[in-house]
Order: structure tokens, then C-alpha cells, then sequence
């Protein structure tokens, strides 16, 4: 709707993206949906799953709007598709808005950078605007952010204590970063076990060599040694049943430890295993 009266436009503008926030709501509660859905992410919680390794400027940019998932301070002023949560910000909404449609220049805004998603520092009142006047991008001067731990855009508030155990586990086993890929639990706690694991089976390999390794060759040992070829079995033998191969691979060493006191995997344990599982 465009009236050619900015300030009135302005108005119809906030009145509009709230409406599209209630229904927005509704229809997630009718749907069933997760209540995180629609939460933006608060910054300094994502980086204390995620673990920070570094920073550096990378200067303006232009990004993408949809890539902006969460905020450093203003949690309570909007949702993840920073649509306003109430009507307190409204004056300062419709005076920008009232800018915009008059063709005035905004500054860029200032974000933080994990991966592909960006965190708004300065600028979520422009954000919002920018968004509900259908653009598409924005300047920004970007800061990125370096993590232990990566994250992709369909991350949620519920996902960040997931993550937290996973980046401990990557520090007590710190595999390469195409390995990793490979490695996902869906119980958050099997990290933990894991991990300890992981450095059970290391130890017993250096009892067996008769020589110290450190956390990342026993890391890189026990992927390509013990890890590949198992998950290879389970697949071959058709056990991989639900869930991620991880967990085929953590619901077979407990099973193994349970049968037999033995670190050998063959077609006889295999077999017993089967039998054990279906």
C-alpha cells in the first residue's frame, strides 16, 4: 500500500508487519510447531555453544536480509524474521520507515558474522524496516566471528545446548574439520561418552604400540582405524535402523561390550548382533 504520504505509510507499515507476527504465531500454534520457531537468537548465547575462536573486520558488505537470525541486545524487541514483538518500538519504527519511503539514506548497520548467519549489533529498527518494505539486503560493516563449533540457518534456541556438547567433544577429540562432519548424535549426552570413548580406546592403543600419542593423532587414529570401518559394517550388514550413523555406531559398542570383552570386530560379532537387535 502506497499512499504517497510517507508518515502515513509509515504507520500502515507497522501496523501491518504486526499483524503478520500474530498470525505468524497463530499458525505455528496451530500447527504444532516448536515455540523456538520464531525466536530470534541472542548472540552471546550462540557463541558460548559454539565457542569462540577468533574474530576480524571484514568492513562493509552488502548482505542478505534473510541471513539476519539474531541480535546482540534487542531480544525482546523483535522476533527472528524481526518482526516487532510489541508496540513499544513503534515510534522509532515509523520515523525510519518514514525516511525510507521518502528515498532518504540510511547508515549501514553493524553485524556480527558466524558462517552464513549474521548477528545485528547497530541497526535492528533499520533491519525490521528494511525487511517489511520487501528488500532483499543491506550495508553492513561485518565483523566475523570464528567458532569451535559451526552453524547453519536452520538453527534454533534449542539447538544451542546440542551444540555445546558437541564443541567439548571436539575439544577432548579434536578430529579435522571434513571429519567431523561425520560425527552427529541426536541425544546431546552421547558426546560425553563418546568422547570418553574415544580416549579409552586411544589408551589402550598406546598401551598396545608401547608409545604416547597426543589428542589429535589418538583423534585422527580412532576415525580412520575404528570409526570408518565400523559404520562401513553397519551399513553393509543393514543395521543402521534410525537415527544418524553415530548412533549406529554408539548402540553397536555398547552392545559389543556387553557380549564380548574383546576390541575386534567380524562377521561372528556382527551376527550376534543382529540377532541381539531385531
Amino acid at each position: 500500500m502506497d499512499t504517497g504520504f510517507p508518515s502515513h505509510d509509515a504507520q500502515y507499515d507497522f501496523t501491518r508487519v504486526r499483524r503478520q507476527r500474530v498470525l505468524s504465531s497463530l499458525r505455528g500454534w496451530m500447527r504444532r510447531e516448536a515455540s523456538d520457531v520464531n525466536v530470534i537468537l541472542p548472540f552471546e548465547e550462540v557463541i558460548e555453544a559454539l565457542g569462540r575462536a577468533g574474530e576480524r573486520h571484514l568492513g562493509l558488505h552488502e548482505i542478505s536480509l534473510d541471513s539476519i537470525v539474531g541480535t546482540v541486545d534487542r531480544s525482546r524487541d523483535f522476533d527472528r524474521a524481526f518482526r516487532p514483538i510489541s508496540t513499544r518500538t513503534r515510534p522509532r519504527w515509523e520515523r525510519i520507515a518514514s525516511a525510507l519511503r521518502r528515498g532518504e539514506d540510511m547508515p549501514p548497520i553493524s553485524v556480527y558474522r558466524i558462517g552464513d548467519l549474521h548477528f545485528v549489533r547497530d541497526g535492528h529498527h533499520r533491519v525490521s524496516v528494511a525487511r517489511a518494505l520487501g528488500r532483499a539486503s543491506i550495508d553492513a560493516y561485518v565483523t566475523e566471528v570464528l567458532t569451535k563449533v559451526g552453524a547453519d540457518s536452520r538453527i534454533r534456541l534449542h539447538d544451542l545446548p546440542v551444540k555445546g556438547h558437541e564443541r567439548l567433544f571436539f575439544e577432548r577429540v579434536p578430529l579435522p574439520r571434513e571429519a567431523r562432519e561425520e560425527i552427529e548424535l541426536s541425544d546431546p549426552w552421547g558426546y560425553a561418552e563418546l568422547a570418553e570413548g574415544v580416549e579409552a580406546w586411544g589408551f589402550r592403543v598406546m598401551q598396545g604400540r608401547g608409545e604416547f600419542m597426543t589428542r589429535q593423532q589418538v583423534a585422527e587414529a580412532w576415525h580412520r582405524d575404528e570409526y570408518r570401518p565400523v559404520v562401513e559394517m553397519i551399513r553393509e550388514a543393514d543395521l543402521l535402523d534410525s537415527g544418524t550413523a553415530t548412533d549406529a555406531y554408539m548402540r553397536m559398542s555398547r552392545e559389543r561390550y556387553r557380549l564380548m570383552r574383546t576390541h575386534d570386530w567380524n562377521e561372528t560379532v556382527l551376527e550376534r548382533l543382529r540377532q541381539q537387535l531385531h
